[in-house]
């Protein structure tokens, strides 16, 4: 018997309700994921190290290690840096979504949630992250910044920046626009998908640590105040 399971993203769910994992994991499979699973923030570590997952489905309320202190750790590691972060969490409160955010997570969804909405979501972050649209150039170069899209690449004067997979579309969106202002609302459809009734500092968190991470080429990334950003000309 011959199987594909291979050329399935594998997506880490990680949570200590076993109700919580077993609806996910439903519905992702369902979708055509696999799904591996780590009921505490020690097992997610191990797990996103030795398995390499495509994805990382993330609770902030666990056991051992919670999921901020779980992302923080994920991100420092260039092995896992780049893995793509839901965080799903009862949290609700604006304080939550911006720490999540901050700390490197590619999206933010609250209890309860919409499975399908889930899915949606992660299928969203995977195209992103695989260069799943068309039309992008192969590589962009601005001075010393380098994009490489098909690799998922980004270098200032030769030295690579690990970016997630949102911060890497933001950047990307706004390279090839540069010159061009872009309001947040258009932003949140283009890079998140989301419409404009979600809270539009989920921008301007990721652009802080975009600029965080550039260093000097930070310098591209213009705040058009009242309005949202641009990517300077030179």
């Amino acid at each position: 018997m011959v199987t594909t399971d291979f050329v399935k993203p594998k997506i880490l769910v990680v949570d200590d309700e076993p109700d919580a994992v077993d609806l996910i994991a439903f519905n992702l499979k369902a979708a055509g994921f696999r799904v591996t699973a780590a009921p505490d923030g020690e097992v997610a570590l191990k797990k996103a190290r030795q398995e390499s997952p495509d994805l990382i489905v993330l609770d902030l309320m666990l056991p051992e290690v919670d999921g901020l202190e779980v992302c923080k750790i994920l991100r420092r590691d260039t092995a896992t840096a780049g893995i793509p972060i839901v965080m799903l969490t009862a949290r609700a409160e604006e304080v939550d979504r911006v720490l999540g955010l901050e700390l490197g997570a590619d999206d933010y969804i609250t209890k309860p949630f919409s499975p399908r909405e889930l899915v949606l979501r992660i299928k969203n972050l995977l195209r992103r992250r695989h260069g799943g649209e068309g039309g992008d150039p192969d590589r962009l170069q601005i001075d010393e910044l380098v994009i490489d899209v098909p690799r998922h690449l980004v270098t200032v004067a030769g030295r690579a920046v690990e970016l997630t997979a949102t911060e890497f579309r933001l950047l990307s969106v706004l390279a090839q626009r540069r010159g061009r202002v872009q309001s947040r609302d258009q932003l949140l459809r283009d890079v998140w998908d989301y419409d404009s009734l979600i809270d539009t500092r989920t921008v301007d968190t990721h652009i802080r640590r975009l600029r965080e991470k550039l260093g000097k080429a930070a310098r591209f990334l213009d705040t058009v105040r009242g309005v949202g950003y641009r990517f300077a000309e030179s």
